[in-house]
C-alpha cells in the first residue's frame, strides 16, 4: 500500500480558555469511537495535530483511496461526524485565505529533506 503525507492548517478563536477545552476534547482517553472510524473509514492511516499559538496543523498519512473530496462526502452523510463538526466551531475559525465555511486548509509543501 503506497502512503502519502498531507497537511493541514486551521485556527482555534484566540481565548485561552476556549483552547484548552479544545485541547481536552482530543486527549487519547476522550477520542470518540465514531469520529475516528470516520477518519479511518476516509483512508486516514495515521493522523496527528499539533498547536502553536491558536494555529493548528494536522500531518495525516493516508492511502490510495483518501482524496478530500471523498472525506467531505462521507463526513456530510454521516450524522455522528455533523455532531461533532458543529461542536468544533465553537472552537475553530477559518484562517486567513479560507473560502467561505472552510476552516480546514491544505498546506503546500515547499521543501523535503533529501
Amino acid at each position: 500500500m503506497q502512503l502519502k503525507r498531507t497537511c493541514y492548517a486551521c485556527d482555534l478563536i484566540d481565548d485561552p480558555e476556549l483552547i484548552e477545552e479544545y485541547k481536552k476534547y482530543h486527549l487519547a482517553e476522550n477520542a470518540r469511537p465514531e469520529i475516528t472510524k470516520s477518519i479511518k473509514d476516509a483512508g486516514v492511516v495515521s493522523m496527528e495535530i499539533y498547536l502553536l499559538g491558536n494555529r493548528l496543523f494536522m500531518i495525516m498519512e493516508v492511502d490510495e483511496t483518501f482524496t478530500p473530496e471523498r472525506k467531505q462526502l462521507m463526513d456530510i452523510a454521516n450524522p455522528d461526524v455533523q455532531k461533532w463538526e458543529q461542536l468544533m466551531w465553537k472552537f475553530q475559525q477559518a484562517p486567513p485565505l479560507a473560502k467561505q465555511g472552510e476552516k480546514w486548509l491544505k498546506m503546500e509543501q515547499i521543501y523535503s529533506l533529501p
